[in-house]
């Protein structure tokens, strides 16, 4: 079927449920930020195949909402699909949810699979629309309904990540949540956040696009546990792991079922951001609830001695990779054809080069000149342009490593820039400096730095629209709270809490022109523990990113002292760490980008 006409017979399922609204989230049913491709539904019935967007088909109209980085895409793949793209954060541009309240009229009904709509993103719904008598109809995935060849749920075996590199035994964390249980006065934890439940038994897989964790859910409890998995991922020693931690398997559905035998006596420790909708609401009326954030998600975000070494040594390994990528690079522009998407996969080569290295981290940003002042931008075959002996070219990119997870971003000169775009580039550079070299009291959160990484571009009037840094998982996801970088408090991001020893979080301003260029610099920074004295616990970071600056796009006379010393040092960290892994000609070419200036 065209898109149109699955729209069609979509209408047609929704008639026969009673449903007047049917929501299709970019989701899957733990809330992942990437999903494997059975849940791609949203794709399915729109034919946008961006990670990003929701879609509502109401009897009369279809609608995609996407963000900034799928504006280009997304027209063209809706186009003479009658599906109206509703561009996010634009002016005049109604949200999702003043849509919903708009076309909906009163004592209608709204429908969309339960699974994969959080809990509290649900009930916000439930809440919105209940003074006009809407209902929610969670029950029915209509859209597996019609989709004849939908692919099956991944297959793919799940590996344990053998303490050397976790750091921490399975009873180990069982018994650091079962302490947080009992602080909460719960006697059951439901968890379905796949990077907690991977975390906490030291099991990763591949069900998730570029995340390696395992679809399952599990409920702990104060003597035992169950994990709902599909049985065949699982080998020999697997199945023993979690035999010895006294786990019960069940299959992966399961859990639906489960929660209805909760009884008035019990109370449920759950995460309203990330439970499920039907979970939640197959849960018995009177169950006491209690709504905290996964103690897990504050545990792995502070990682062990062991953790930090490892991730340390994959960052190295990162570092070898991306630094060869940009000898070539600039050796080989304007020699060769070379464009976004081939410079892109150039990088991951030599990141496969690397022993350990699994696959790539998230979804990898390369864009050259006006495409790096769309935040997000991902090459595709329809926007794939040239690289050219001039302007920047900018790679967000990172790997998976069984050592850990790399994100870096780093920005190239392929040739001549301008007077701006080189003022940018050291701007930028001076940013991610400032907040590298902060010291500061335990006690602080993200928003109390931020601004240091902020000031050099509000000196100049400008200023960047997202966070200056997100927290990264132990080969999990990428993004990962509960801390980050960010001026404004955001509380969908989870990004808020006290910056603890131990996290590693990202530090990556950036200056974006639109229709002409944009920068974007960025390191990992793992927290550490300074002077202690009567006026408290000191902290500071400590870069774990080795991979140069371009110094082509560095205008020493823009710096600082202290800010030029600072590079100086950084740089020779860099090559120190880096060259004994290069040849002699990418050696003398490191040598000449790692100097002081």
């Amino acid at each position: 079927m065209t898109v149109k006409e699955r729209i069609q017979a979509l209408r047609g399922l929704m008639k026969e449920n009673g449903i007047d609204v049917y929501l299709v989230p970019s989701a899957d049913n733990h809330q992942s930020e990437y999903v494997g491709e059975h849940f791609k539904s949203r794709e399915f019935i729109t034919g946008f195949s961006g990670s990003a967007g929701d879609a509502v088909i109401t009897m009369d109209q279809a609608g995609l909402w996407t963000d900034a980085r799928y504006f280009i895409q997304a027209n063209e793949q809706l186009a003479g699909s009658g599906i109206k793209l509703f561009k996010m954060g634009e002016p005049g541009v109604p949200t999702l949810e003043e849509f919903l309240n708009n076309v909906l009229p009163d004592n209608s009904v709204l429908g969309f699979d339960g699974r994969v709509v959080a809990m509290q993103e649900g009930q916000a719904y439930a809440d919105l629309l209940s003074p006009r008598e809407i209902k929610i109809s969670y029950e029915h995935d209509l859209i597996n309904e019609l989709w004849t060849k939908r692919p099956e749920l991944s297959k793919e075996s799940a590996f344990i990540l053998d303490e050397k590199y976790s750091g921490e035994s399975v009873a180990s964390k069982l018994s650091r949540v079962r302490k947080a249980m009992e602080d909460s006065k719960a006697n059951a934890h439901i968890l379905t956040t796949l990077d907690d439940i991977c975390w906490l038994i030291n099991l990763r897989g591949n069900d998730i696009e570029y995340s390696p964790m395992v679809l399952s859910y599990g409920i702990i409890y104060p003597n035992k546990a169950e994990l709902f998995i599909d049985e065949s991922k699982l080998d020999n020693q697997a199945k023993a792991l979690l035999a010895d931690n006294n786990f019960t398997l069940r299959p992966y559905n399961d859990i639906y079922e489960v929660v209805k035998n909760f009884d008035k006596g019990d109370t449920i420790l759950i995460n309203p951001a990330k439970i499920n909708y039907a979970i939640y609401n197959n849960i018995p009326e009177g169950v006491k609830k209690v709504e905290l954030p996964n103690p897990s998600t504050l545990f792995k975000s502070m990682k062990n001695p062991v953790e930090i070494e490892n991730i340390i040594n994959a960052h190295i390994k990162d570092g070898v990779a991306v630094t060869r990528f940009m000898h070539w690079l600039k050796t080989t522009i304007g020699k060769e054809k070379i464009t976004e998407i081939t410079a892109s996969e150039k990088l991951d080569s030599f990141r496969q080069e690397g022993e350990g290295y699994l696959w790539q981290s998230f979804e990898p940003i390369c864009a050259y000149k006006d495409h790096a002042a769309i935040v997000h931008y991902s090459a595709t075959p329809e926007t794939d342009v040239e690289l050219f002996p001039k302007g920047m070219f900018l790679t967000d990119t990172g790997g998976n490593y069984y050592e850990g997870s790399t994100d870096i971003t780093r920005t190239f000169i392929l040739g001549s820039i301008t007077d701006e775009e080189k003022l940018h580039f050291t701007t930028v550079a001076r940013s991610m400096i400032n907040l590298s070299k902060a010291r500061f009291l335990y006690g602080c959160r993200g928003y109390n730095l931020d601004i240091l990484a902020r000031q050099p571009l509000w000196d100049l009037d400008l200023d960047y629209k997202h966070g200056t840094g997100h927290g990264v998982g132990y080969l999990l996801s990428i993004h990962e709270g509960p801390a980050g970088f960010r001026w404004q408090v955001v509380p969908s991001k989870n990004e808020t809490h006290v910056i603890e020893e131990g996290m590693v979080i990202t530090d990556e301003p950036g200056i974006y022109i639109e229709n002409s260029h944009g920068v974007r610099t960025e390191n990992e920074l793992v927290v550490r523990k300074g002077t202690a004295n009567e006026f408290g616990q000191f902290m500071h970071f400590e870069t774990i990113t080795y991979v140069p600056i371009d110094l082509d796009g560095i205008d020493p006379n823009a710096m600082t002292t202290e800010e030029r010393a600072y590079l100086n040092s950084y740089h020779k960290k860099v090559f120190d760490t880096i060259s004994p892994y290069l040849n002699d000609e990418e050696k003398d070419w490191l040598k000449k980008y790692t100097r002081e200036i």
